[in-house]
């Protein structure tokens, strides 16, 4: 009936000895009990704390225990969340209270009148294997929760409509909503990109499930991340279906390949500049040559013309080809304490002409401590007046509105630029800061180049969030030497 030996530890918690004594005689007249262990208890307090203790394997309890009731000790075990099983005894049949009795946590309920022996090992019985059974399921369940909980995805309930239901810890901590708003919450309502959350639903809906999909959620404080998002539908032993989720945070993963594949694509682009300007440059040195010695002999007037187009273009390959040397190499910097606010005025400052002749709404927005970091004033200025004009260039004259915001945080500040422009594609956002790429008619496609080179030099990075039609973000993380005015600095490069 039980575990090794058959060795039950029964407590009989009873007021009245008489009642004690004729319960245990039926018990010890099973068969089987001939090593069971079977004890009295009649103090209400004493035995609360026997059953919290778990020092028996199976408790008989009268409904009478002087000032308080059997359904009393059933409650107060509940609330302190023990689970031993409990049969109550009653001395006359009471639907109500067995019904009570049973809601209340009780394995079983016998009238005493109506007790033999055969009734006892039949509920004693049933008593432990249920006992069993469901401290199975509770191990169970213990385990399955623990991995809900410490688990480092974020793990979730949803409902028919993907709106959240039951989050574990992660995914408040990833996506920075408290529970209760959470829950308020769909999937869908924190995708970055509309048409995305549209693709979803509709790829659920079709297939009932997703697989590892990748997509980008915008928490709480407008931080983006990139996900793998998996579902699939679960229906329980009640024919009662949900959502069950997973979101894997792939972001740094995301940002770091995506460095290393600018590092060798810029590996690459300096091997072809070295390569290109050595080829190019000893031709450009024998055409420039022989223009000085032509132009040294008589010749037509009207020639000059012709000799000048030698001159100016030669001078424009020869320009070209510095500004390719240039930007292949790693950007030399001399880093001083600097202001964010300072380096930043001064590259609105170089953009000033462009901003009122396109007629430009200009919104900056500076914390109110001044952001000093390690910097090369003119270079990082430079890169960020780069960015500026491109911003600048995106948008239609008189409709354009440029915000420049900084913002604080632990150990470094974000600079973000952002234009109501014509936005650029998800194609052309993976080519945007590669050498010699450009959607401008004269450009060259080296600003933006040079401007990660220098952003690099600094240890900082650079993210793109752009919509086409809409308007397009840059954002420019640097790491921050010092936060406050207040606290002592060294000289500052002005």
């Amino acid at each position: 009936m039980k575990t090794e030996n058959s060795h039950i530890r029964i407590l009989i918690i009873e007021d009245d000895e008489d009642d004690f004594f004729l319960t245990s005689q039926y018990i010890k007249s099973i068969p089987e009990s001939k090593n069971w262990k079977i004890d009295w208890c009649y103090r209400y307090e004493e035995a609360i704390d026997h059953i919290c203790d778990k020092n028996y394997d199976l408790y008989f309890v009268d409904y009478f225990l002087g000032a308080k009731t059997g359904l009393d000790l059933l409650r107060e075990k509940a609330i302190k969340n023990c689970h031993e099983p409990i049969i109550l005894l009653t001395g006359k049949g009471n639907q109500e209270i067995d019904l009570e009795a049973m809601i209340s946590g009780a394995t079983d309920y016998l009238v005493k009148s109506e007790l033999n022996t055969e009734k006892l090992e039949r509920t004693i019985r049933y008593a432990l294997e249920k006992a069993q059974t469901l401290k199975a399921l509770r191990i169970n369940e213990e385990k399955y929760r623990n991995i809900f909980e410490q688990s480092k995805d974020a793990i979730f309930i949803l409902d028919s409509a993907m709106k959240f239901s039951s989050v574990n810890q992660t995914t408040i901590q990833m996506l920075e909503y408290t529970l209760d708003e959470m829950l308020h919450l769909s999937v869908t309502d924190l995708m970055a990109n509309e048409l995305h959350a549209l693709e979803l639903i509709e790829t659920f809906r079709t297939k009932g499930e997703i697989n590892d999909v990748e997509i980008e959620l915008v928490c709480k404080s407008g931080k983006e991340k990139i996900c793998l998002f998996s579902a699939s539908i679960i229906t329980d032993s009640n024919e009662n279906s949900f959502i069950q989720g997973l979101l894997h945070d792939i972001t740094q993963l995301k940002t770091a390949e995506k460095t290393v594949l600018m590092v060798e694509k810029l590996a690459v682009a300096a091997r072809l500049v070295q390569t290109l300007a050595h080829e190019i440059r000893n031709p450009l040195t024998n055409i420039t040559l022989s223009y000085e010695q032509l132009q040294k002999t008589d010749h037509l007037e009207s020639q000059e013309p012709y000799f000048e187009i030698i001159y100016r273009n030669s001078n424009r390959i020869n320009n070209i080809l510095s500004q390719l040397i240039y930007s292949s190499r790693p950007t030399e910097v001399i880093l001083y304490p600097n202001y964010v606010q300072a380096i930043l005025d001064d590259a609105i400052a170089g953009a000033s002409d462009r901003i009122v002749l396109k007629n430009i709404r200009l919104q900056v927005k500076y914390p109110n401590e001044s952001l000093v970091v390690m910097a090369d004033k003119a270079q990082l200025s430079m890169a960020f007046l780069n960015i500026i004009t491109n911003s600048i260039e995106a948008m239609e004259e008189k409709e354009g509105r440029l915000i420049i915001s900084v913002q604080a945080h632990e150990n470094n500040c974000e600079v973000r630029i952002t234009d109501n422009g014509c936005g650029i594609s998800e194609e052309n956002q993976k080519k945007l800061f590669e050498p010699y790429f450009t959607n401008k008619r004269n450009g060259v496609g080296l600003g933006l180049s040079a401007t990660l080179n220098v952003l690099q030099s600094h240890h900082s990075k650079i993210d793109v969030i752009s919509i086409p039609g809409t308007g397009t973000t840059f954002c420019v993380t640097i790491p921050i030497k010092n936060k406050s005015l207040n606290n002592k600095i060294p000289k500052i490069e002005r």
